[in-house]
């Protein structure tokens, strides 16, 4: 089909060029020096056709011939490029490939190509990703001498240019260098380097997961507590990974409280929603009354007491037992309510050693001794608190004179250490 469509095309130049050209009356004279030269017209054109076609091909063959160390330096530039390029490509393939020697030495040929190359010099992200693959090796290798002074090269690299990619890559070489320092256990330096980051890149999910880490490692429950939230947020857990890792930053934070005021300072820093948290609160309450705050403490637990009902039975068990580490000095206020909690969670032994244990802070025997028996004999209860629980009723026998059933319940409480 295409040979017919050439045979088509000749034909048709054919036929124009006979049409145009068939007719030969038009003449051309040119007079030069007292000569005279008559050409005919269809000559004269093919004359002058002929004559630009050959400048033209010399001034091609002299700008050729001119250039062609220009040209020769480019294609040598050309080949370099091609030949960094395909080390880049061959440590990132031996890198993910784990062979970390070998990833090394193609980005550290890759890294040499590029500084003998002028055209090069001037990729700064080419630069970065080079360097970040050789210090990734290296680390991969434990190699930290040399992978800390290749990164000590990379800001003046990856800041080069000043290119939307340069940024990113130099960004990328912060977040690697803060994870290398957490795989080296210095925190410190983690965090410094995640501070230097944008505050657009700082809130990415990457970021801010390496920061609770750092945050977690240097021991500050407080801030790994608010990055936690913000990854929360992000959906960076599963809302029960989520919910669990909160609560136990939570805990953290406040184990690490030593007085009152620093107690206070903690609860005020803490999110509304840990507030509402049902055991993020019983520990509060319970490190409020070790502080000698146990009126405090029953403040923070008074609103959940007086919803039992809306509590699952974990969170009921701990705020019950909250409540009774807080129980001294309670008030007669509190006694409707533990009233009404005893008989709606009889065959619950968390609510009852609560309300039993305010009983006897009230010095109402009668009414403690029964509830206490039954939450002692139950095996759902930790052993400390039946231990507890069996000393207790051990001190009310002895109020009462009966050392006999006073010395059964010391009995008790010793079988359970």
């Amino acid at each position: 089909m295409r040979i017919v469509i050439w045979l088509v095309l000749l034909f048709v130049v054919a036929v124009v060029a006979a049409t145009t050209l068939g007719s030969n009356d038009g003449i051309v004279t040119i007079y030069w020096r007292g000569w005279r030269t008559d050409l005919s017209l269809n000559l004269f054109v093919l004359v002058v056709v002929a004559g630009c076609f050959a400048f033209t091909s010399a001034a091609q063959a002299v700008n050729a011939l001119v250039t062609l160390p220009k040209r020769a330096g480019e294609w040598r530039a050309l080949r370099r490029e091609r030949a960094a390029q395909a080390a880049l490509r061959e440590a990132l393939s031996e890198y993910f490939s784990a062979r970390y020697s070998r990833a090394h030495k193609a980005a550290t040929r890759a890294i040499a190509i590029q500084q003998d190359s002028a055209g090069l010099q001037a990729d700064a992200e080419f630069s970065v990703l080079a360097h970040l693959l050789a210090a990734g090796s290296l680390h991969r290798l434990q190699d930290r001498t040399r992978r800390d002074e290749l990164l000590r090269k990379l800001p003046s690299a990856g800041r080069k240019g000043g290119v939307a990619g340069g940024r990113s890559a130099d960004d990328g070489a912060r977040l690697l260098a803060a994870e290398w320092a957490l795989d080296d256990r210095d925190a410190g330096r983690a965090l410094d380097l995640l501070s230097e980051l944008p505050p657009g890149v700082a809130r990415r999910t990457q970021a801010l997961r390496l920061k609770l880490q750092a945050c977690r490692l240097s021991r500050r429950p407080l801030e790994a507590l608010h990055t936690a939230r913000l990854l929360a947020k992000h959906q960076g857990f599963s809302p029960v990974a989520a919910q669990g890792l909160l609560r136990s930053l939570a805990f953290e934070a406040l184990e690490g409280v030593h007085d009152l005021q620093q107690l206070q300072r903690l609860w005020d820093e803490f999110d509304a929603a840990d507030r509402r948290d049902a055991l993020v609160v019983a520990r509060a309450a319970r490190r409020a009354a070790a502080l000698g705050a146990c009126e405090e403490a029953r403040n923070w637990l008074r609103p959940f007491w007086e919803r039992l009902g809306e509590l699952g039975r974990e969170e009921r068990d701990e705020i019950a037992l909250a409540l009774m580490d807080c129980a001294d000095g309670i008030g007669t206020d509190w006694l409707p309510r533990l009233e009404s909690a005893a008989q709606e969670y009889l065959h619950e032994p968390a609510v009852l050693v609560a309300v039993g244990m305010a009983y006897a802070e009230r010095q109402l025997w009668g009414k403690a001794r029964r509830l206490l028996e039954q939450a002692a004999s139950s095996a759902a209860l930790p052993s400390v608190v039946r231990r507890r629980c069996w000393r207790l009723l051990a001190r009310l026998a002895r109020e009462e004179s009966d050392e006999s059933r006073a010395r059964d319940c010391e009995n008790f409480a010793a079988g359970l250490d």
